[in-house]
């Protein structure tokens, strides 16, 4: 996704930064990723073994689902292969390819016996990616496929499902080395997702929404009404999670249209369906960051953005100078 297809981004949105740890190390230079180690061509990337269920020997991971998991190593050599089983099964909505999902994990080095960064660990939080979008590493990318919310996945993960023959020398981790992974499946959003409730109109003098379903709403101007000079910001319906904070990955959809005319210029519907951008960093126009931080996840908020918090005097694709702009936005999640 670029700033022409999205204009309320003011740099690449896609997946966001992500943990070293997890990045494809083979991943293509079109991919969306901000940061992580150089990537290298894909061919270059050694086949992913097919996933199994169980081989010996096998390690073993104890604690409750949601909280840091002890991984026990066995004695003797890893199988070599790609196994991929449920310790705990979860009875939440199934991950599907495309999903947003949302994964704790803890992790070890079979060969050294090493303890790897957690998700759990104090300052670290869930990684937000595309299930089986090929962003992250295979153990990562392709254990959650078909798995249900609420599962704890172990994942014993051979070098070409993890970090394939460059390893991961940040982490310690060498080329030919097997990492375990326990994963917590939290969260799934499907791409078509839109938040349940009804919506409450806002006051008369502020555009009018008419809910669509799964498709994006319809946004009506007001007549013959001036545009506002602030910020207008009209919770249509409100969640009951939590507040959205600066710096959090947000799982969004949502449409925009031009004051003066209603004319559409950008919706998530558009380009695939539910997006993730960062909140309250400005990596979006301020008028997002300003409107959506402290909105508690679930909800749908109008947003009615004066130039001087959207693109103020400079044009972009389909928006032209000193256009104030409405939004309707679901929040589905934050991490």
């Amino acid at each position: 996704m670029t700033d022409s297809e999205d204009p309320a981004v003011r740099r690449t949105a896609g997946l966001l930064v992500l943990l070293p740890m997890l990045v494809l190390a083979a991943c293509s230079s079109g991919s969306h990723v901000k940061s992580g180690p150089s990537s290298a061509p894909t061919s270059s990337a050694p086949a992913v073994p097919t996933a199994v269920a169980s081989a010996s020997p096998m390690p073993t991971v104890s604690g409750s689902f949601g909280s840091k998991a002890t991984i026990t190593i066995p004695s003797g050599q890893p199988s070599g292969q790609f196994v991929v089983t449920n310790v705990i099964d979860g009875d939440g909505a199934t991950v599907n390819k495309g999903d947003w999902v949302t994964v704790n994990y803890t992790a070890k080095d079979w060969t050294s016996g090493k303890d790897l960064p957690s998700s759990y660990d104090a300052g670290s939080k869930p990684q937000l990616y595309q299930a089986g979008g090929g962003q992250l590493v295979p153990a990562f990318d392709q254990s959650v496929l078909g798995r249900k919310v609420g599962s704890r996945v172990l994942v014993v993960a051979p070098p070409s499902a993890a970090f394939g023959s460059a390893g991961n020398q940040q982490l310690g981790v060498g080329k030919d080395d097997t990492v375990v992974f326990a994963l917590d499946i939290m969260q799934s959003v499907p791409q078509d997702s839109v938040v349940p409730g009804t919506n409450t109109q806002p006051p008369a003098n502020q555009p009018q929404v008419k809910d669509n379903g799964k498709a994006a709403p319809t946004i009506t101007i007001p007549a013959n009404t001036a545009p506002p000079a602030d910020l207008q910001t009209n919770v249509l319906i409100k969640g009951e999670g939590k507040p959205v904070q600066s710096g959090q990955s947000v799982v969004l959809q949502y449409t925009g249209v031009l004051w003066s005319n209603g004319q559409q210029f950008d919706s998530s519907w558009n380009h695939g369906g539910a997006q993730v951008l960062q909140i309250g960093t400005g990596s979006v126009i301020a008028g997002w960051d300003k409107g959506l931080v402290g909105q508690p996840v679930g909800s749908r908020v109008e947003l009615v953005i004066p130039p001087s918090l959207g693109y103020g005097s400079t044009a972009q694709n389909g928006i032209p100078a000193n256009s104030t702009l409405v939004f309707v936005i679901d929040i589905l999640e934050a991490v």
